[in-house]
This record gives structure tokens, sequence and C-alpha cells, in this order.
């Protein structure tokens, strides 16, 4: 017999970077068309830890990777039944317009409008009507901890697909972080050689230890690399690790640019060297439902295990201590908020 499904619940409310506070909440009541999923885990993305990003947005309740269980289903629901495991993604595609029907799903006016609610670090959330075309429900087989990292996979899959990584490919990913780790595992699992920079010592040996190939300082990329990098995954929003990105890259090779900078901020550019070098540049933004089911393949087969990126395990009330830790980098790569 199914928990009874209380009034109020606790959720993770970002009010600033530095003021994360554990509040009461009403649980959302499913319409028709909607579901009342159970949260069991919930990433922090990285994304997250960007002041400017996340201030423009606040107060709001925190979190976007979310993996739970169904237990309320509005009329109209098709495809679920309570007790399902689901990946929920924080937004979906209408699938019928021009800029989906392109495979740009991130484009779609329903997928830029459309959100769950309140939020993923909540002990229940609503799934809206629109948000079900990218609910995918989760085999039994794998952990929750693992099925709410299918939407910062999707991200990478949607990256090293836009990157065009093949077997064929060398690879430097630039920023060890854990969606660094997350392209290196990911590019490996393509049969592409693999490399990382990082400025800290421990991450780069923890990418080694994982499955790059090498992984170097940054100041050390020119000794070490013997031959040119035909994609390059630039992972930190900055101007010098735009550049760093392209100075890497081989001739007729790519630059994906995964993470913006600040906004109203300007990269320089040799566009002379740009153009006579043939680089591609190409912005990666997030993930769609075509990127989320290769992303729950990919964990469902075991290629990537959160064993390998997630450091820390809290439940809510340490959330707002781990997103800390995560702002300070060092070893904190990754935390998942666990709920009982």
């Amino acid at each position: 017999m199914n928990a009874p499904i209380p009034a109020r619940m606790r959720v993770l409310r970002l009010y600033d970077v530095d003021r994360l506070v554990v509040e009461e909440a009403d649980v959302p009541h499913p319409s028709a068309g909607e579901l009342l999923v159970r949260t069991r885990a919930s990433g922090i993305c990285s994304g997250d830890l960007m002041d400017w990003y996340v201030r423009r947005k606040a107060p709001l309740v925190l979190g976007h990777e979310p993996a739970g269980e169904v237990v309320a289903l509005g009329a109209e629901v098709e495809g679920f039944q309570i007790g399902d495991r689901v990946a929920l993604h924080h937004h979906a595609p209408c699938f019928v317009c021009e800029q989906c029907r392109r495979g740009a799903y991130v484009h779609c006016s329903t997928w830029r409008t459309s959100k769950l609610v309140p939020g993923g670090i909540a002990e229940y959330i609503l799934v809206p009507r629109e948000n079900l075309g990218d609910a995918l429900r989760v085999p039994a087989s794998l952990s929750f901890d693992a099925a709410s990292m299918t939407e910062p996979l999707a991200c990478v899959v949607k990256s090293l697909r836009r990157g065009g990584v093949s077997e064929t490919s060398r690879v430097l990913v630039i920023g060890l972080g854990a969606m660094g780790l997350l392209h290196v595992t990911a590019a490996k699992a393509r049969g592409a050689d693999v490399f990382g920079v990082d400025f800290d010592a421990w991450r780069r040996e923890r990418a080694v230890a994982l499955c790059a190939d090498a992984a170097w300082a940054p100041g050390d990329i020119a000794a070490h690399a013997h031959a040119p990098f035909d994609v390059v995954i630039v992972g930190p929003g900055s101007p010098q690790a735009w550049t760093a990105g392209i100075e890497a890259c081989a001739s007729g090779g790519t630059v994906v640019l995964f993470t913006p900078t600040r906004e109203g901020v300007e990269v320089a550019v040799d566009g002379c060297s740009l153009y006579l070098r043939e680089i591609s540049l190409v912005p990666s933004y997030s993930a769609g439902p075509n990127d989320m089911r290769e992303a729950l393949r990919l964990l469902a087969d075991g290629v990537v295990k959160p064993e390998q990126i997630v450091t820390d395990r809290v439940t809510i009330d340490g959330a707002a201590q781990a997103y800390a830790r995560m702002r300070e980098g060092g070893r904190t790569l990754k935390t998942i908020v666990v709920f009982a």
C-alpha cells in the first residue's frame, strides 16, 4: 500500500549563492495530464554554481536533476502509473514546431517555458503536462543516484554529438570537474583518445584513474601533446579558457563551448587565424529528449557509474553546505541530495 501524500514538504530555496534555506511548502496536486513524483535523488548542477546565472532567477527552489517515483496521476495521463521510477528533465519541447522538427529542441518556445514545479531539490515534484515528453521511466536495475545523473550526462552526450566525437577523434577536455569527467568517460566510451587539462593535480589524477590517456596542467599542453586535438571541449565559461581551447585545436577541428561566459563579456578572437585554420566554434546548451534517452542507456549499461563522479551524498539538511563546498572546488566534484 502506498504511503499517504502529506500536505506539506521541505524544499531547498536559493536566495543567493551564500543563502540557501530549507523551507516548507505545499505539496502540489496534479491536474489533468500531470504527475506527482516523490523525489528520491537530485543532483546539484555545476551550472547552478555560477553566481550571475542563478542570481537572475533567484529566489528559486534549487535543482533540476531529479529522479524519483510516481505517487499520483492526474486524469488523462498515459504511459505512466503509480510506482514508476522516473528520471526527469526540467524542460521539454513540443515536438511539432519548426525548431523541434530540425532537432533544435532547446530553441523550442515550449522547451524554454516548461519547468518542473517547484524544482528538483524538493520532497515532491509536479511534472506538468508539457514535461511528460521528457520524463523517462527508469529500469529497476538502475539506482536513483544513477538515474539523477541522466540530465547532466545528456548535456555531455549532446556536447560530444555537436563536436562530432568518434573513435578516430583526439579529444582535449579543458576543466576536469564533474562535467569534465563525464566528458572524459563518455568520449572514451565512443573510442576516442581523450586527454584532460586542469589546474588541480588531484582532478588530473582522478581523470587518468578514470580512463583519460593523460592529463596536464594548462602550461604543460605544448610540451606533452605530440599530436593535435581535433575536438576540444571547453568546460569553464571564461575568455581565457575559450582562447586556450582555440589555441589547442588542430586546423580543421572543432571547439565545443560547453559553458557560457558571464553576460556582456566579450571574447577577443584572432579572426584571420580562426579563418585560415578553419576552426569551428560550436556552443552546446543543455540537452534534448534524444540526448536524455542516450544518457539513460549509458547509465543503464554501466558505461557511466555514479561512483566515478559523485563525491558527496547528503540529505536536504546538508545541501547548503555541500553547495558551498562545490563552489570552493577542490575535491568536491558532484553532490547528490538523497531523500529517505
